[in-house]
Order: structure tokens, then sequence, then C-alpha cells
């Protein structure tokens, strides 16, 4: 099955998709990639969920990519004698270390880390930023607040702290159990919460050890002040526009969305745009206009991947709004303007070999009106770099190994084909040229630019151009 459009859709599984018939209509919905949210998953349905999405793979006969998303850290408060209290906006309340039922004038914070850390003037947003409170003293024990906004407080309720530098890492004990879980099935991508400095990608990475590609979730201040340290340690990024909505201003976000998307495709790590997309779809079966829009932004940016999260996991309307993230990609990549708008954020190539073939093979693909690009890619670098370039024919990307697959079915604009390693030069034009045939990205007489590295086999070593035409006895 062939897409027609370049960006690629990642889907949530819960309650409303995680038997394999519905896991298979996802997939023909548009589905390219299905996550699995950890927050709300164990590990026996874990594993059942990655063994259904295998399962589908091996019916449609594509390789289909795994992402699983870690909890990360949550920092809560603790409870209150009558469940909940009213606040006014102008009274002291305090948070301290004590584990006394809390009152409308303090409550427990069981995270000394937090005690330890706040300082004057530091922000406090609790639940979802439904209340802000500032710092005016801290000791270590206690923060003593004014109540900025917001009326009430009840059990529970999750802290964010967009000001505050936390000593803690990514990776929680239950992160660690998570990530050495999923890793033994074989997921192709862990995503990582809570991000605030690039160390935090490092003990994820010891532990992976290449098992999986790390994605790093930008969801916090910290994240983005230091994007470009975070972005060389990633294999990919995620925009988490939920919390980061709450963390900063949310007017800010659209515009550090852009950022984010615009530094992932100059180091040529994919990145994908998550939270609220097609948010109504919930409970409707079609969006809002602003929705759609909303959408658009991120496809005529040059998104790698555009996410549905409760839509497709708890939703009504499950295969619908895939089917709706699906429609308005194809629709935006067929507009006039957007070829002019992705060839605007291109930049520049390294002065290294494999860039410059990948940056000659989209020119001389272009300026032929090429059928494709198929690049020969064993660990997938080959293919990110094809991406990078976002050129406006399509890439086929064989892999002999069915990770490597399973991992570039995240990449824009990429078609994954597991096909054995060729033998020589001649098998490796044969075998280009008979794939694109099969899988329709030409027909007797087209022509195609085949990218690899010479001597087959060699990791990082593109080095090889050839134009080949799709001759009428290839088979």
């Amino acid at each position: 099955m062939r897409r027609n459009r370049k960006v690629k859709i990642l889907a949530t599984i819960g309650p409303a998709s995680s038997s394999e018939e519905m896991l298979k209509k996802l997939f023909e919905a548009g589905a390219d990639v299905f996550r699995i949210n950890m927050s709300h998953t164990d590990h026996e349905l874990m594993r059942t969920l990655v063994g259904r999405i295998r399962a589908v793979e091996a019916a449609v006969g594509r390789p289909i990519g795994i992402l699983a998303d870690l909890q990360g850290p949550k920092l809560r408060v603790g409870k209150f004698a009558n469940g909940k209290e009213a606040l006014t906006v102008g009274q002291t309340f305090t948070l301290d270390d004590n584990p006394e039922p809390g009152t409308s004038k303090r409550v427990y914070l069981p995270h000394p880390e937090i005690l330890s850390s706040v300082e004057a003037g530091h922000r406090l947003l609790i639940d979802d930023g439904k209340l802000e409170l500032k710092a005016v003293k801290a000791d270590g024990k206690s923060i003593t607040c004014t109540v900025v906004a917001g009326s009430g407080i009840s059990d529970k309720k999750g802290v964010s702290l967009p000001d505050t530098d936390l000593p803690v890492g990514a990776l929680t004990d239950k992160d660690r159990a998570d990530l050495d879980a999923v890793l033994a099935t074989g997921v192709d991508w862990v995503a990582l919460s809570f991000v605030q400095r690039p160390e935090d990608l490092a003990e994820a990475r010891k532990i992976a050890r290449g098992r999986a590609l790390i994605m790093a979730k930008i969801e916090k201040p910290q994240a983005v002040a230091r994007l470009p340290e975070i972005i060389e340690l990633s294999d990919a990024l995620m925009v988490a526009r939920g919390d980061l909505g709450v963390e900063m201003p949310i007017e800010a976000v659209p515009g550090i969305q852009k950022q984010i998307t615009r530094a992932a495709r100059r180091a040529g790590k994919p990145v994908v745009i998550a939270t609220q997309m097609l948010e109504s779809m919930i409970t409707a079966p079609v969006p809002t206009r602003a929705e759609v829009s909303d959408v658009s932004i991120a496809v005529f940016e040059g998104a790698d991947a555009i996410m549905l999260s409760a839509e497709s996991a708890a939703g009504a309307y499950p295969v619908e709004a895939v089917a709706m993230m699906n429609r308005i990609a194809t629709k935006v990549e067929t507009d006039p303007t957007y070829a002019g708008i992705i060839n605007a954020q291109r930049s520049e190539p390294e002065a290294t070999g494999a860039d410059a073939i990948s940056l000659a093979a989209r020119e001389i693909a272009e300026t032929l009106k090429l059928s494709a690009i198929i690049s020969y890619t064993a660990s997938g670098t080959t293919g990110l770099r094809a991406a990078r370039e976002r050129p406006q024919v399509p890439i086929v990307a064989l892999s002999p190994i069915l990770n490597t697959a399973r991992r570039l079915s995240l990449l824009w604009g990429t078609h994954c084909v597991v096909s054995p390693d060729a033998t020589d030069l001649d098998d490796m034009v044969d075998r280009a040229c008979r794939i694109a045939l099969e899988e329709g990205f030409g027909k007797p007489g087209d022509r195609v630019i085949i990218t690899a590295g010479v001597p087959l086999r060699t990791p990082g070593s593109t080095n090889m151009l050839r134009i080949a035409y799709i001759g009428s006895d290839t088979h």
C-alpha cells in the first residue's frame, strides 16, 4: 500500500483502538506509526499491543513503526482533609514537607527536590495552570506563596515549575522498568518525557544501547532554552504542545513550534507535532475549522509527522480522525503554495560526501522530473539525509534490515521496503527498478535515481549516484 502524502501520521492506541481489527482499520485509514502511552499501559497490555501491531504489519505487508512514550516524573501535591479547598486571589498558601492532610492554608508536597529548588519569585502552576501560585519565601522545607490566579485546589493535582530547574532526571524507577520492558519487545522508538537538559537523554541512550531510537519530548522551557544541545543528543523531537502551553505563555507555543520544527529539519532529525490537533473529534465526527488549519500549518511547515492522542486512543471516532488527518495532509501537499514554502526553509548541506550526494540526488530528480529517489540504507542514515532535502519526488528507502525500515516509517516522504542486500552494482540497479515498478513509483520507460554506499554494506558511506531506466523487462 502506497501513501499519496509525504508527512506521516502517528496514532495513539487506547481503549478505542486496541483490537487487531481496529489497528488494521487505522493503518488503512492512514496511520504509519502507532504510539503506546506508558502512562496508561502496563507491561502485559503493552506486549499484547506490540504483538497485535506486528500481526497487522504481517497482514498488510508494510513496515509499521511503534513508539513507546514513557511517562516521566509526575509531580503532584498531597491530599486535603476535605478533598478540595477554595482559594482566593491574593491569599497566602503554603506547600510544605508536613504529610498531614491539607487545608485552605497549606498542603503536603511530597517532592523534596521541589522544596529545595524553588526560589522567591518562581511560579508554581497547579492542575495544568488552573491555579497559579508565586513563591514569596522558600526555606527548603516549605514554600510560602501568593495565589495569583485560580479559585481552588484538590487532591493529587499536578505541579508544573516553569521557572525552576529541578535536579531530577527524566527517568523515574517506573520509566526504567518500562524502558526495559518495551526494549525487550523490539519497539522502534522511545519518547522521553520531562527532558530539561541534554544529560537527561544520556541515561536512556545508555539503557537502549541502540535497540530503539530516542525521541526527546520538548515540553519544558528549560528544554527550549537548550534546544541545539538536545537535538544533538536525540534521534528525533516531539513538540509536546500540551505541557509546553502550560509552562510557557500559550501565545508563545506556535512560534516555538516553528522554531523547533526548523531546527530539527536543519539537523536532519525527524520532528513530530503533537497534542490537541483534532481534539474535538474525541466526541464529534468532524473537526473544527481551526483544528484543520492547525494540522495544515504543521504540514506546510514540513514536520515529519503529525500525531493523534486521545482522538484515536479514547475517542468515539478513531478511524474518522485518522482519515481526516490523512485528507488534510494530502490536500495541503497538493496546494500550489506548498512546494514553495517547503523549499524556502531548506538549509545548506553539511560539508560531507553523503550530504552532497543527497543534495545532488534531489536536484537531479527534480530537474529531470524523475519518478523517485531510491536510497539503499542499512542503518537508516542515507534515508535520513534524503528526507532532510525534502525532495518533490518520492523517496523509496530499501533496507535489508526490517528494524531500519520500521524506524524510517516515521520519516517525511519515505516509503520503506525491506529487500535483501544487492550482490553487486548491476543487481542493485535491477532491484531498485523492479521495486519502483512493483510499488507503483514508476512505469516502464520512467527514470529513477539511485543512491547507495559503495562498497555495499558499509554504513554511512553514501557515495554513489546512478540514473536508471525502468525497463519493460524489469521483473
